[in-house]
């Protein structure tokens, strides 16, 4: 560290703490501050360093409130992903690989009852699972921005259509440094909340244009293999869209339309992020309001809802990320969450619940 870039920021941590003790070392520069009030002073702190390109972190040593600044060298990005085109070309993989996905779906569906032109239904699917995803990075996006922090666009993941899903959702990177756990928070809740929202719409829409067939009808159709019972689970947000429309419960054979499987996809995808898994959207939740050892046992419980779910690539893939990064960790640890925030996660955690495709056999299923 230059003599210079020193005596700069220790008169900027001097006009900002009450320092009462100072130590130099090799690589460092360490700070023992006995301010009450030390949230928004580090905050003030952390951006002007980021900007100097130094980095500060704030601990508890022994009792003591310690600010450590050291250079900063960012983290080499991939050279695919420091283009952006990059997140332009997944995008466009991802849009051709839904309405390839919505064609073959509404020409199966209309091989059984008509339900519109696979081409306009393709796009109608597209709109709404992009929607989805695209509203949920937004949240993300925004969310950052009132904070100051500068983020990628989104990458679009690209899935296996016809076969499976088309497309396994997407992500941002942030282009900065998280500087506390409300911060973190912050970021984190936004995303699922905005997509949810979305995924709700989607699915009334869906529950609403649904048809229906006659059990007798349906009874000949499963016996000739042209249905097959719906048994990847129904959450309970889904059940209660079909319920509006009296198409809930035993006795109603729903078809699974496309755009009733993008509001599927929605709820899913929404239960995935909110669990307190690695570095999941609901992770970094439970890791700002838990800490990092409760955290870790809450990503095994996690593992362990999954698998009970039959989700077990899911799992198999949080267990491996897990022990690469287990999770996100703020410059300052030790500014505990607002009062709000903590009852916003037991919020989450009742969507999380609403959101769970929960197995056939305790809801009703519906019909591919």
């Amino acid at each position: 560290m230059e003599e210079n870039s020193q005596e700069e920021i220790i008169s900027i941590v001097n006009s900002i703490f009450e320092v009462s003790n100072f130590t130099k070392t090799e690589f460092s520069l360490e700070f023992k501050i006995d301010d009450i009030e030390f949230k928004s002073k580090f905050e003030n702190l952390a951006r002007r360093m980021e900007n100097m390109s130094f980095v500060c972190r704030l601990e508890k040593i022994d009792g003591d409130k310690q600010v450590t600044i050291q250079k900063f060298t960012p983290k080499k990005q991939r050279k695919w992903m420091s283009t952006s085109w990059t997140p332009r070309i997944l995008f466009a993989i991802v849009i051709s690989f839904v309405m390839i996905d919505g064609y073959y779906r509404t020409s199966g569906t209309n091989s059984i009852v008509e339900i519109g032109d696979p081409l306009e239904m393709a796009g109608i699917y597209t709109l709404s699972l992009l929607g989805i995803l695209g509203i949920h990075e937004l949240g993300h996006i925004l969310a950052a921005k009132a904070h100051g922090l500068k983020t990628t666009w989104p990458y679009f993941i690209p899935g296996l259509p016809i076969i499976g899903i088309p497309t396994f959702g997407a992500f941002i990177q942030s282009k900065g440094l998280t500087i506390n756990r409300e911060i973190l928070f912050d970021v984190a809740i936004a995303g699922p909340i905005a997509g949810l929202v979305i995924a709700i719409i989607v699915s009334i829409y869906g529950a609403y244009t649904a048809p229906i067939l006659d059990p007798i009808v349906a009874e000949g159709l499963f016996a000739e293999k042209k249905l097959v019972a719906w048994d990847m689970g129904e959450s309970l947000l889904m059940s209660a869209s079909l319920a509006m429309f009296g198409k809930g419960g035993t006795g109603h054979e729903v078809i699974m339309t496309p755009v009733l499987f993008a509001a599927w996809i929605g709820f899913l995808i929404t239960f995935l992020n909110l669990l307190p898994a690695w570095q999941l959207d609901g992770g970094h939740m439970a890791r700002t309001l838990l800490g990092p050892k409760i955290h870790r046992y809450a990503t095994f419980g996690s593992i362990g809802v999954l698998i009970l779910l039959d989700y077990f690539i899911m799992a198999i893939l949080i267990l491996v990320m897990s022990y690469r990064n287990p999770s996100a960790t703020p410059l300052d640890d030790i500014s505990p969450l607002s009062r709000n925030r903590k009852f916003a996660y037991i919020g989450i955690i009742v969507l999380a619940l609403l959101c769970a495709p929960l197995p056939s056999n305790f809801l009703p299923g519906i019909l591919p």
